[in-house]
């Protein structure tokens, strides 16, 4: 099972997608993470990155594409995986068809009013990575390891504006892209988080 999650900033593509591919047995590919982890660890890819990511921009497509190329040929994506954050472009997704075919593109619909609230809310661990949010959390330091909660550079006001701009002027256009091809199903994203992974699954049931 081969999928891709669309969708703006704070749709919640990763939650979904985590709860998703642990149902599924298929594995999770966040190409923020793998950049973030990058970022951490200090490696070149990482701090080529990091200055477009701090405002909110893309990574360049041969960097992300060349990163993609390689994950999706690890040994826990023998059963399927679930693409979270890429493609971003079209341009993107006209490479990755020459690297894998997809069997289906869900698109999670949120309203943009709801999205900087939302985004706003996020906190990050800077100990173990674990990620937050202040709905459901009032706490200054992670519940895991005990480190203090911090807020992503790119979950900044400011930036998560541009990131919404980024992503209706380049990533918006997939929608149209995956539609002409027969792949996409959208899915409510407004609704609770259970719901959405109702809505979800009930699509990816029938691959399989």
């Amino acid at each position: 099972m081969k999928l891709i999650f669309l969708g703006p900033p704070g749709a919640g593509k990763g939650t979904q997608a985590d709860k998703v591919c642990g149902y599924h047995g298929i594995a999770h590919i966040s190409t923020g993470e793998m950049l973030r982890g990058e970022i951490r660890e200090g490696t070149e890819l990482g701090m080529e990155a990091k200055d477009y990511i701090e405002k909110g921009e893309l990574v360049p497509d041969e960097v992300i594409i060349g990163m993609v190329e390689h994950r999706i040929h690890a040994q826990d994506c023998a059963k399927g995986f679930l693409l979270d954050g890429f493609p971003r472009t079209v341009a993107q997704a006209d490479a990755f068809q020459h690297i894998s075919d997809i069997d289906m593109v869900i698109n999670i619909d949120v309203p943009a009013a709801r999205l900087i609230d939302r985004i706003g809310g996020r906190r990050m661990c800077s100990g173990c990575g674990v990620g937050y949010h202040t709905s459901t959390y009032a706490g200054n330091t992670c519940e895991r390891c005990g480190a203090k909660l911090f807020i992503r550079d790119d979950d900044k006001p400011e930036t998560v504006k541009n990131r919404i701009l980024v992503y209706e002027r380049l990533t918006q256009p997939l929608i149209a892209y995956y539609e002409k091809m027969g792949k996409l199903q959208t899915v409510n994203g407004d609704e609770t988080p259970a719901e959405v992974t109702a809505d979800i699954l009930a699509l990816t049931e029938k691959l399989v």
